[in-house]
């Protein structure tokens, strides 16, 4: 009997996927926003998010300009922890202290936990 190919999904495709899954079981309320993080090769990006009332309440990124001057490059864990102390410091001064944190289908691990500890460093608390 013949062995039928697993079809593989790419690993964007991958990541969707299981973002969607903690999607399901995750979502920023008025009192914990979600704290939504994106990677890419080159840069890091987090986002603060009132997923009721659909809004975007801080943010902060490794192409801001007052992050490029200071910094090299986006895609290190030193870009990542600037990147998380600088949203930490967004969200409190919009009045967040409580996030509920979304990795976005990564692992927790390498710049991902970076960026979540340099925020929690920064006093959000999740």
């Amino acid at each position: 009997m013949a062995t039928v190919p697993v079809k593989r999904l790419s690993r964007s495709a991958h990541r969707e996927r299981l973002h969607s899954r903690l999607r399901r079981k995750i979502s920023g309320s008025t009192e914990r926003p979600r704290l939504c993080v994106f990677r890419s090769s080159r840069h890091i990006v987090a986002q603060v998010i009132d997923d009721q009332a659909g809004r975007t309440l801080a943010s902060a990124s490794s192409l801001d300009g007052e992050f490029r001057k200071g910094n090299k490059g986006g895609g290190n864990v030193a870009a990542s922890k600037a990147v998380g102390k600088a949203v930490a410091e967004r969200a409190r001064a919009a009045g967040v202290e409580r996030v509920v944190f979304d990795r976005g289908g990564y692992q927790y691990h390498g710049r991902i936990q970076a960026l979540a500890e340099a925020a929690r460093e920064a006093g959000l608390k999740f």
